[in-house]
């Protein structure tokens, strides 16, 4: 009762400081973000969190809060206007929500994009409140051991889901993260690493100019090289009762709600799995399997309220364990520790009330989208309208006074311009860009607890797969890394067939 009503103190701040004009626009923000071909959610969270560096941390985190929220939503809307997703996470939504739009329900499908994200988003905020006290509490018994296993388990677990043809290449991009990571000062004697005597790299290589590279840079180098795209046209009609009509879909959006959460709380694995991941459990329990792909209303519907309850789910892991569960859950972490808060185990003793105003800011930010999304269905379709010559020119420009802002350097946005090309290069040859990512944000954590845990053992490597948890965690990986490899794989499916004739002898 004691949470509920700090819960519910949170949600009364905000509305009543005038905080709601901030939720307004940011989520409008995030929606033209999300809805804009080359803009993703992790560059839009990216580029405001460079303009917020004057504001109130509390002010600061909602913008960007709101922005994230409205940028997963704002993806839906290009995956079915355009068979593009506005972000990877809205991949799933561009399989019937085209064909809706194609067949002239453009509106309809609009509208049950708009209720899945936001029934979505309330699952994930339920989910939030309910198990990030718990985990946080979990987590007190964690130590330097357990907290290095635990970032070792994200960039296998992330290089593994997504690289599912190819886990080789996600683990290769996951510690590729890590080696980036390590270029600069050491945290204990200052010791220049991978500097190679340039000065400019011993302050390491800054968390945003990489993300808003490998993000921002290289989608608008990869949207430039496809064709351009047309924009499907139709009468937007039916929204507010295809809105109605999907609350009684219940036990589809509270199973993708569940699925969303738990995905996004996964280290590095993100909205898009969580899409991906309810998609295929609604087609599984639908009694229609023959209209997903084609137009199925139910599956728009799992696939978006999958998508939206992975972004609460991923700032579960950020608040308890200070370990982002997405992309754009790592640069909103970032944004944290620049203004001064500390999101880890002892959150819920040091700032409990600013765990409760995140969930409020969930909430709000939640509603503001479903009342946006249904109230301005139309003029918001204008957005897609704009040139992409002129688009892509517009966002490398805010990429690089974006990366520029935030130290003043120069060389920052030529770490930008490089990891936008690396990044560009990883997805033509099939390499996911996210472990890479969740690599230099763990970077520092597996180093600074490995360093921690050598000096309390005096360089004793036992205690690392002898202390419970970190033994458990230790496995996981192990198991993760033995049943992804082909060889191990081939053996088992090989047991597994030859069981089937024994099997069926034994019924007969």
């Amino acid at each position: 009762m004691d949470g509920l009503s700090q819960f519910l103190g949170a949600i009364a701040a905000i509305g009543l400081s005038g905080q709601i004009v901030v939720v307004l626009w940011a989520t409008l923000l995030g929606i033209v973000v999300g809805m804009i071909p080359g803009l993703t959610a992790t560059l839009g969270v990216a580029l405001v969190t460079t303009l917020t560096f004057t504001m109130e941390p509390g002010t600061a985190i909602l913008v960007l809060v709101c922005v994230y929220i409205g940028a997963i939503y704002g993806g839906g809307r290009t995956a079915i206007l355009l068979n593009i997703p506005g972000t990877p996470a809205n991949a799933a939504s561009a399989l019937d929500g085209f064909p809706l739009a194609k067949a002239g329900r453009a509106g309809e499908a609009m509208a049950i994009a708009t209720t899945g994200s936001f029934l979505g988003s309330v699952v994930g905020m339920v989910g939030l409140a309910l198990v990030a006290p718990w985990l946080a509490e979990f987590a007190l018994d964690f130590s330097s051991f357990e907290f290095f296993w635990l970032a070792v388990f994200g960039i296998v677990l992330c290089g593994q889901l997504t690289a599912l043809d190819d886990a080789l290449k996600g683990w290769i991009a996951g510690f590729a993260g890590l080696l980036i990571a390590m270029v600069g000062q050491e945290s204990v004697h200052a010791y220049g690493r991978f500097s190679y005597g340039i000065p400019d790299l011993e302050a390491g290589l800054g968390l945003l100019p990489v993300l808003v590279g490998a993000f921002g840079c290289a989608e608008v180098f990869s949207v430039m090289r496809q064709e351009a795209t047309r924009l499907v046209h139709g009468e937007v009609h039916g929204v507010m009762a295809a809105a109605a009509s999907s609350l009684r879909h219940a036990r589809t959006w509270l199973r993708s709600g569940v699925i969303g959460t738990f995905m996004g709380v996964v280290p590095g694995v993100g909205e898009d799995m969580g899409a991906w991941v309810s998609y295929a459990a609604a087609r599984r329990a639908s009694k229609r399997r023959d209209l997903f792909g084609n137009g199925s209303t139910e599956g728009l519907l799992a696939a978006e309220t999958g998508n939206n309850a992975a972004v609460p789910g991923a700032l579960i892991p950020v608040l308890t364990l200070a370990i982002p569960g997405s992309a754009p859950a790592a640069v909103l972490l970032a944004a944290m520790v620049i203004h001064g808060l500390r999101p880890g185990p002892l959150i819920m003793i040091q700032q409990p009330d600013f765990f409760y105003s995140v969930v409020a800011m969930v909430f709000w930010a939640s509603v503001a989208m479903l009342v946006m999304g249904l109230a301005l269905t139309r003029p918001l379709l204008l957005v897609l309208r704009i040139r992409r010559e002129w688009l892509m020119g517009m966002i490398f420009v805010l990429c690089a006074v974006g990366s520029f802002a935030i130290a003043g350097r120069l060389f920052d946005v030529w770490v930008m311009i490089g990891f936008g090309l690396l990044g560009f290069l990883m997805r033509e040859t099939g390499f996911p860009i996210a472990p890479m990512i969740l690599g230099v944000v763990l970077g520092p954590i597996l180093d600074n607890n490995l360093r921690r845990s050598l000096a309390l053992t005096q360089g004793d490597l036992l205690p690392f797969v002898t202390r419970p948890i970190s033994a458990v965690i230790a496995i996981l990986v192990l198991l993760m890394i033995l049943l992804s490899l082909p060889a191990v794989r081939r053996r088992i499916a090989g047991r597994r067939e030859d069981d089937l004739p024994e099997r069926g002898e034994r019924h007969g």
